[in-house]
C-alpha cells in the first residue's frame, strides 16, 4: 500500500510539473502573439502618418490660418488664369486638392510622399493644377500663383517640390512647397481681396523660405498602399 501511494504521489508531482510547464508555455505563446499583433498594428498605424500619392487633402497655411483654395474665378490681371487664394473656412469644398506625381513619373497610389519629391497638386473641383510663372501677383507684387490646365494635365510649371525635415511628408508636419522652375515658395502674407472674392487672402510665390510658407495637411481622404481610402473627416 505504501509503495502504491508513493507511486501515485510521484505521478501527481509529474503531472503537476507538466501542467505548470504547459501553462507557462501557453502564457508565453499568448504574449508573443500579442506583441506580434501590436507590432503589426503599429506598422499599419504608421501608414496613416503620411500624406500619400492620390490623397485628397486641404492644406493649411500655419502662419495665417487659411486653407489653400481655388474656384472658377479668373485673375483680372497678370495671366488671366484661374485664381488661387486662401480662405479661413474649414468646410469649403473648393479647398480640396489631390496629391499626384509629376508628369511621366511613377507615383504609386498610396505610396508615402518623400521629402524632396516632385509632385503636382490638383484642384478637385476644377481639375486644374497648382501653378506659378513669371507674372506679378495682383496684391503683394510677389509671383502669381494660379490653377492651370484641363482635367489634371498642364505643363512643367505645375510641378512643386515637397520640403520637409524627415524622410517622408508626415501628416502632422508643416512643410514647404518649392517651385523648382522659378525657385519660389508657395506663400501667404495676409493681403485680402475685395469683390468678387472679398476677404480671401492672396496666395503667391516668394523667393525666401520663411514662416509665411509653411503648410500642413488637414481634412481629407488619405489613401493607403492597400488602395483603400481610410481617413476622411468631411467627405
Amino acid at each position: 500500500m505504501c509503495c502504491l501511494l508513493s507511486r501515485v504521489f510521484s505521478l501527481f508531482k509529474a503531472l503537476k510539473m507538466n501542467l505548470i510547464q504547459a501553462i507557462h508555455v501557453r502564457i508565453l505563446t499568448v504574449l508573443v502573439v500579442t506583441i506580434y499583433i501590436g507590432l503589426q498594428c503599429d506598422c499599419r498605424e504608421a501608414e496613416f502618418n503620411y500624406v500619400t500619392c492620390g490623397s485628397l487633402v486641404k492644406l493649411l497655411n500655419t502662419r495665417h490660418n487659411v486653407r489653400l483654395h481655388s474656384h472658377d474665378v479668373k485673375y483680372g490681371s497678370g495671366s488671366g488664369q484661374q485664381s488661387v487664394t486662401g480662405v479661413e473656412s474649414a468646410d469649403d469644398a473648393n479647398s480640396y486638392w489631390r496629391i499626384r506625381g509629376k508628369p511621366n513619373a511613377d507615383c504609386q497610389r498610396g505610396a508615402p510622399i518623400q521629402c524632396g519629391q516632385a509632385i503636382r497638386i490638383t484642384h478637385m473641383n476644377t481639375g486644374r493644377n497648382l501653378h506659378t510663372h513669371h507674372f506679378v501677383s495682383p496684391l503683394s507684387g510677389n509671383q502669381e500663383v494660379s490653377a492651370f490646365g484641363e482635367n489634371g494635365e498642364g505643363d512643367d510649371l505645375d510641378v512643386w517640390m515637397v520640403q520637409c525635415s524627415g524622410s517622408h511628408w508626415e501628416r502632422d508636419d508643416a512643410v514647404r512647397f518649392k517651385h523648382p522652375s522659378t525657385e519660389v515658395f508657395l506663400s501667404v502674407t495676409g493681403e485680402q481681396y475685395g469683390h468678387p472674392i472679398r476677404g480671401q487672402r492672396e496666395v503667391h510665390g516668394m523667393t525666401s523660405a520663411n514662416h509665411n510658407n509653411y503648410w500642413k495637411a488637414m481634412e481629407g481622404v488619405f489613401i493607403k498602399t492597400s488602395l483603400e481610402p481610410q481617413h476622411h473627416d468631411e467627405l
